[in-house]
């Protein structure tokens, strides 16, 4: 009787594998390209056809195989990069585990060209999803051209679970460009359906890469960090002082030139930025990190983006000095310099004392309003017309001194303001006042036919990267459903003509990369489309009220009149007291006045 146990057969085994190794067209991009890095490729040609699907071609001028290597590729745990156990621990080729071209084989039509340079010849293997491989000789240049076509196609199932053409089309292009930038010495050139997407020769350093491929505005934004202590070298591209992003998409590590998901390093990217960015806002980077290669294990996952560190405490430490050493002397220049002061009579001035070191501000605040020269930190309020408009506010439930009505009676810094009720102190927060009102205004305005629009006076084009192209090309009827008017203009190009009338039109192109962003992490569902568009407001809402102040009685009253017209105001649009109300009897126990004369009691 044969027993239950069975050993598979490769062809089995080999689509069992590449369920983890080919998860979608990017992966077979991914590991053709590594290999070719491997084999010391100095060009590197990536074309492919409807989002990878129906064609995969990379073509390199590397070392090339000989015809038995060739046959050899194929076979599972084949590889040229290891011999022994001990060699894992020291890992310094991309490719290593011999899976890659085996999977990739069995769940597509799979064609295998090179050639040796000192080989008169090259030798061509065909396999049609897994089956036994067709070999022969072939003319050819020097290197490896591997051509992957009809992809899952014996395993519809898998391919049911592909995103569009122009989703599955954008990660192939995300990932060719993080590995191009990886390798500034190596030419890479994208076709795609026939298109040229870009082409970049060898270039001298990573800003020229960045440059060619993601555009002069990107490279604006980052300026070089280089640090290096223990045999471990950090260097790259990492955003300027102030410049944050609202998610981690644009947050690329490296660790010895292989991109990464690692926790550890995206923790020491946001803690090097503490001070320099607002909290909520992200730092764009292109971080890399080289030590020996027995110090990290990249024998994670299969697809080999995760690692392990063995000494996790000082790898964050090194990468963290690294990071604020390069942010403080970015800093340091930016801050302005002193003018001097007339004296005021004419009497020589004295020594001018040291000053302390000022610690540069993480981001740019608006200006705020000039305040009286007077300081009147609290100060009894006279009656006045503009105060008594308060008391004619519609009653609203649970607003305390609502019907008695506020009395303005100074303000603290502009930001908070002091207002008398009936019961006792109120304390109004500016911002938090100024959201909550936007944030209705802005629901108002959505809920409308047709939301109010302001056409732009010269509309901007919008230079997206791949994937944020593609889910903008996929949501436009979303964004036009809540005011934006955005014309496809070429390939990851857009046009903005008009915003709605509820956000500052040069805050337009920050706010639509801000909702890509957030869609992308789900954060929104257009397919939602109230949720949506409530988390849309209050977005607009937050972005809209930032550094805002008051410094006129007058604008504190008509601010207060404002909020408590709003049908929720107590809180802001993110569910923080736009005010708070100290009453009389608090105040008493904290001064002692209880059991004072009639005099010292709080009327």
């Amino acid at each position: 009787m044969p027993g239950r146990i069975v050993k598979l057969p490769d062809s089995v085994a080999n689509q069992i594998a590449a369920g983890e190794v080919v998860e979608r067209p990017v992966a077979v991009v991914k590991e053709l390209v590594e290999n070719a890095l491997d084999a010391e490729a100095r060009s590197i040609e990536i074309q492919f056809e409807q989002g990878g699907k129906a064609l995969i071609r990379v073509l390199d001028d590397g070392t090339g195989m000989s015809p038995e290597d060739a046959v050899l590729s194929l076979q599972r745990h084949a590889t040229s990069k290891i011999r022994e156990v001990e060699d894992i621990l020291r890992i310094a080729s991309f490719g290593f585990r011999g899976e890659a071209l085996p999977s990739i084989a069995s769940v597509s039509k799979f064609c295998l060209r090179t050639r040796q340079r000192e080989a008169p010849e090259g030798t061509e293997v065909r396999v049609d999803g897994g089956r036994e491989p067709v070999t022969g000789a072939c003319g050819m240049s020097p290197g490896t051209e591997v051509t992957v076509s009809h992809l899952f196609h014996n395993v519809p199932a898998r391919r049911k679970f592909l995103k569009t053409d122009r989703t599955e089309a954008a990660h192939i292009l995300q990932t060719v460009r993080l590995l191009a930038i990886a390798h500034p010495e190596v030419a890479f050139s994208l076709i795609e359906d026939g298109h040229e997407v870009f082409r970049s020769p060898a270039c001298p350093d990573r800003m020229q890469r960045v440059r060619e491929i993601f555009g002069r505005r990107r490279v604006e934004d980052l300026m070089p960090v280089a640090f290096e202590r223990d045999g471990v070298r950090v260097h790259g591209l990492v955003g300027k002082p102030g410049v944050g992003r609202n998610t981690r998409a644009e947050m690329v590590t490296y660790v010895n030139l292989r991109p990464v998901d690692s926790r550890l390093l995206n923790f020491a990217l946001i803690e090097s930025y503490h001070r320099y960015l607002p909290k909520g806002r992200y730092p764009t980077a292109f971080l890399f990190v080289d030590l020996p290669s027995g110090e990290v294990d990249v024998n994670v996952h299969p697809t080999k983006r995760e690692v392990r560190f063995r000494a996790e405490p000082r790898i964050r430490q090194i990468v963290m000095t690294g990071l604020t050493e390069a942010l403080a002397g970015a800093a340091r220049p930016a801050l302005p310099r002193a003018q001097p002061v007339e004296p005021v009579d004419r009497d020589p001035e004295p020594a001018p004392m040291p000053r302390p070191a000022i610690r540069p501000s993480p981001a740019p605040v608006p200006e705020r309003r000039p305040f009286p020269e007077k300081k009147e930190v609290f100060r009894p309020a006279e009656p006045a017309p503009a105060r008594q408009s308060m008391t004619g506010q519609r009653e609203t439930a649970g607003v305390p001194g609502a019907e008695a009505g506020w009395r303005h009676c100074g303000s603290l810094s502009g930001t908070v303001g002091l207002f008398a009720s009936g019961d006792g102190l109120i304390l109004l927060n500016a911002r938090a006042a100024r959201e909550r009102i936007l944030f209705e205004k802005i629901i108002a305005g959505m809920q409308e036919e047709s939301v109010p629009q302001q056409a732009m006076l010269i509309p901007p084009m919008l230079e997206l990267p791949p994937l944020e192209a593609s889910l903008l090309g996929d949501q436009l009827e979303f964004f036009a459903g809540i005011g934006f008017e955005i014309e496809p203009f070429g390939r990851h190009l857009f046009r903005l003509r008009a915003v709605p009338a509820w956000i500052n039109p040069d805050h337009g192109e920050a706010f639509i990369g801000d909702m890509l962003n957030r869609i992308q992490d789900r954060g929104i569902r257009p397919e939602d489309p109230q949720p949506a568009r409530t988390l849309v407001a209050r977005m607009a809402a937050n972005r809209e009220s930032r550094g805002f102040s008051c410094g006129s009685e007058a604008e504190w009253t008509r601010l207060a009149d404002d909020l408590l017209g709003c049908e929720n105001p107590l809180l802001d649009a993110r569910g923080r007291p736009a005010f708070v109300e100290i009453r009389k009897g608090e105040i008493a126990r904290k001064l002692m006045l209880d059991g004072g004369s009639d005099s010292d009691r709080l009327e």
